[in-house]
């Protein structure tokens, strides 16, 4: 996958993670507020917090990756994905169904997170290696 492709990917799932997380924001405020507890509610405004911090994770680390940033943001913004998706995911599922198998993904979505924070940590230092003054 060139960079190019895997940053509009990046840009274009970020765009839609922040999408996703006003409407389901919306949706707990509005729809939800009358069935899900008060600890229901703040766990699920967790997710939705998250979500929005990774989709502008992936907004600047696509336009990094765009403007001939380091090839590890690809991997970065693919952790961010996945951890968004099993972190925020889960947190989604667990509120609305009360499935505890799904337990065990959010750490690991977590994990993932955590993951992309130090690719893009590895991208800063490569980056300054190298010079990069833009």
């Amino acid at each position: 996958m060139t960079s190019e492709f895997a940053a509009k990917i990046m840009l274009i799932a970020g765009g839609l993670f922040g999408l996703l997380s006003v409407l389901l924001g919306a949706f707990a405020a509005h729809g939800l507020s009358q069935t899900l507890s008060a600890s229901q509610l703040a766990t699920w405004q967790t997710g939705v917090s998250y979500q929005m911090y990774y989709a502008l994770a992936l907004l600047l680390s696509g336009q990094w990756l765009l403007n001939n940033g380091p090839r590890i943001l690809k991997t970065a913004g693919m952790l961010f994905c996945v951890g968004t998706l099993g972190f925020s995911g889960s947190i989604y599922a667990l509120v609305l169904t009360s499935a505890t198998w799904l337990g065990p993904v959010t750490p690991l979505g977590g994990l993932c997170l955590i993951s992309g924070w130090l690719c893009l940590c590895w991208a800063g230092v490569k980056a300054a290696a190298r010079g990069d003054s833009e």
